[in-house]
């Protein structure tokens, strides 16, 4: 079947401004995220000029000051708003990308591992949107568009694979089941991976005074560690399920296409591995004493494990999956 080149080009021109708009967005939200150190210091300055002027007075380290300092904290406020909407053009342009590479090459877009990985980040981010839509959760987006970034620039620069047709065993419509659902799960877990970062970080200072300086005031515009919590455990609550049913998915193409629903070929172990992690986690999140940090760490483990059978399994081990590469 012939490709549709132009509609490649445009699919691959759609995926690097994708990544230009991302790179943008995530710009504005780190500076809404240093916004309480930029704040102060405008207000600092503030005071000073109207001390020098003999200006009206009144803040708490300077008693005779007055400082109107919501104009500043609605700067960074206006600027992560910016950047949420920013974030939706980007996603656009991602999805756009994907549309037109499947449209370029007549099957679902997602036969090689370039294509795996660009679905793979457009479900992390739609999810992200959704799960960190609130005001007080949008700082985690930093933490969720930069390994996003990471993977698109990995796709294009070393994954990428020129538009065509794909191998014979990947002829079916269990590839569109299959790998769509995996493919979301997978971009889901990452949202979760990184809640449960950002809570051992966060964690470190229950109850302790916060760092001076930019680590102090990232932390503090952080979640609570209750919300980092409850987001890691919302997210795994969509994407197990998902991922359980790609692995059954997965299980009955494999015996439609080799004659079996299971070898432990080296991708389906670890997919196996990841998926026993996940489900101890969901265990340990109900079981007392294993709420907090011991299952944050069940849920980072489940997540490397991920991204090891992502890259490692492709690339590194043989097996029947080796094509994706």
């Amino acid at each position: 079947m012939d490709i549709n080149l132009t509609l490649s080009h445009y699919s691959d021109h759609f995926f690097a401004s994708a990544c230009a708009v991302y790179a943008v967005c995530l710009v504005l939200l780190v500076v809404e995220l240093a916004g309480t150190r930029v704040q102060k210091l405008v207000a600092k300055d503030e005071a000073r000029e109207l001390v020098g002027a003999g200006g009206p007075v009144a803040t708490a380290s300077s008693p005779g000051i007055v400082v109107d300092e919501r104009r500043d904290r609605s700067i960074g406020e206006r600027l992560g708003r910016m950047g949420y909407a920013v974030l939706v053009a980007g996603l656009l342009l991602h999805i756009s990308s994907i549309v037109l590479r499947g449209m370029a090459t007549h099957r679902w877009p997602w036969g090689n591992m370039y294509e795996f990985v660009t679905i793979t980040c457009a479900g992390a981010v739609v999810v992200g949107l959704i799960a960190l839509r609130k005001p007080e959760n949008r700082p985690v987006l930093v933490f969720v568009l930069t390994p996003v970034l990471i993977l698109l620039g990995i796709a294009g620069k070393w994954l990428y694979t020129d538009a065509g047709p794909v191998v014979p065993s990947l002829k079916s419509y269990w590839l569109a089941i299959h790998v769509t659902i995996v493919s979301i799960g997978s971009g889901i877990f990452l949202v979760s991976g990184a809640a449960s970062l950002l809570f051992l970080w966060r964690r470190r200072y229950d109850g302790r005074e916060l760092p001076s300086g930019i680590l102090g005031n990232v932390l503090s515009r952080l979640p609570s560690t209750q919300q980092l919590d409850r987001i890691a455990y919302a997210t795994v609550i969509v994407a197990f399920p998902l991922f359980s049913a790609g692995v059954i998915c997965g299980a009955i193409w494999a015996e439609s296409a080799w004659g079996r629903f299971w070898g432990w070929d080296p991708k389906e172990t670890v997919s196996f591995i990841a998926w026993v992690v996940y489900a101890a986690y969901l265990h340990a999140r109900a079981t007392a004493g294993w709420k907090n940090s011991r299952a944050a760490w069940i849920n980072i483990a489940g997540f490397v494990a991920m991204i090891f059978n992502l890259f490692v399994i492709n690339y590194v081990v043989s097996g029947l999956h080796s094509y994706a590469g």
